[in-house]
């Protein structure tokens, strides 16, 4: 469960990273090439909490990483059109839905308290931003370090959920 997890954040932040890059890009083919790659991982993430909280929760959940997504999308939108106006609301997106993501899994399952899943999506959306505005001031020196610090972060939100699930459903993990 944990590697599981870990590769699918991994691969959220890799895919959602590649949306932000081609949100201007010329070719709508490539553009929606990365879209359907963002999409079917998102389905995958949400998929994971299917069999423990059933589809009514993964749907949730998927509505909440899109809900992510689309800010982050946004603010990159923004940031390139240099409309402030624009990456405020996005950013105000983001912290809303850190409070949804907390107040969801805290209410599905018990080891899984507001504070600490709002202060991890906070923080991930806080990094997506900082990616972008890296790559907006061509300040590519930073971006490994970024990434480094991005990865290990989704890492830290895979291996929290996966404790979760193992702790309240010990039975399917024998």
């Amino acid at each position: 469960m944990k590697q599981t997890l870990r590769d699918l954040w991994l691969g959220h932040i890799y895919w959602v990273q590649h949306a932000v890059l081609n949100n201007t890009a010329n070719s709508p083919a490539k553009r929606d090439t990365v879209e359907k790659e963002v999409d079917a991982n998102t389905k995958q993430i949400a998929n994971v909490f299917a069999p423990f909280y059933g589809e009514a929760a993964s749907e949730t959940f998927l509505t909440l990483l899109d809900i992510n997504i689309g800010a982050v999308r946004d603010y990159s939108e923004a940031t390139v059109a240099d409309d402030t106006l624009r990456q405020n609301a996005a950013l105000a997106r983001l912290a809303t839905n850190a409070d949804d993501f907390a107040e969801f899994f805290s209410r599905i399952s018990p080891y899984l308290k507001k504070d600490t899943v709002r202060g991890l999506i906070a923080a991930h959306g806080a990094h997506h931003v900082l990616q972008i505005n890296q790559y907006k001031k061509k300040d590519y020196a930073h971006l490994e370090e970024t990434w480094t610090m991005m990865r290990g972060h989704v890492y830290v939100i895979a291996d929290i959920l996966s404790r979760a699930l193992v702790k309240e459903f010990q039975g399917k993990f024998l």
